[in-house]
């Protein structure tokens, strides 16, 4: 078992800035990769970025890419998220969630096994 629990999230005015974290614990050997995906009202969830344990593997999505920031601190086993210039397009609810390794595409949803209860992030206009 992997228990992930998120925190940080909030509500900003667009153009600030958030950082959430994700504390991981429990059986976290067998880790390819940790990954933030979020999920807006009447979408689906959407891949945010990925980080290897290493960190030498760093994925972002197109619509994040050089707005965000995944980062990961291996003594603490958290991951975390540094959202700057904020839109109300990125309101959600933001997912931590682990993906094993071999387990497929590190954009995909179906390769991730544990998933964190989610922290809403708002941002208004």
């Amino acid at each position: 078992q992997v228990q992930l629990v998120e925190s940080g999230g909030g509500l900003v005015q667009a153009g600030g800035s958030l950082r959430l974290s994700c504390a991981a614990s429990g059986r976290t050997y067998n880790t390819d990769l940790m990954g933030w995906f979020r999920q807006a009202p009447g979408k689906e969830r959407e891949f945010v970025a990925a980080i290897s344990w290493s960190g030498s593997r760093i994925y972002y999505g197109d619509s994040v890419k050089g707005r965000f920031t995944i980062s990961r601190d291996n003594a603490k086993n958290a991951v975390y998220l540094q959202m700057n210039s904020l839109k109300p397009e990125d309101t959600a609810v933001y997912y931590c969630a682990r993906k094993l390794v071999g387990s497929g595409n590190y954009y995909q949803q179906a390769s991730y096994d544990y998933w964190g209860q989610g922290t809403q992030v708002t941002v208004s206009s």
